[in-house]
């Protein structure tokens, strides 16, 4: 399961109301950065399947829930479960990290 695109529209169906944990990726075109993160979130996505959705939300198109959670800077990821936001990371981290970040989380 690829990485799933998230709008403001959108984000409490797929976020706040899913049924699974939610890492939702808060990201842009331009920040080197999170394009740096994303084959690794593919990755992980597949990985998780079934266990933890990850989407991503565009800041540049969406801002109304970055602004809600407060995001000051990309990427930003948050981890969802049962709604609330249980766990929240700033910055890229490799692979591992994440995965870790994410396990720990659960």
């Amino acid at each position: 399961m690829a990485t799933v695109p998230v709008t403001d529209a959108t984000f409490e169906a797929e976020v706040v109301n899913a049924d699974i944990p939610v890492v939702v990726d808060f990201w842009a075109e331009w920040c080197g950065p999170c394009r740096q993160i994303g084959p690794a979130l593919e990755e992980l996505s597949a990985e998780y399947e079934g266990k933890v959705k990850i989407v991503k939300v565009n800041v540049d198109q969406d801002q109304a829930a970055a602004a809600q959670l407060g995001v000051r800077g990309i990427p930003a990821l948050f981890l969802f479960k049962d709604g609330k936001v249980v766990s929240n990371k700033v910055g890229a981290a490799p692979k591992a990290a994440l995965q870790a970040w994410i396990s720990e989380a659960l």
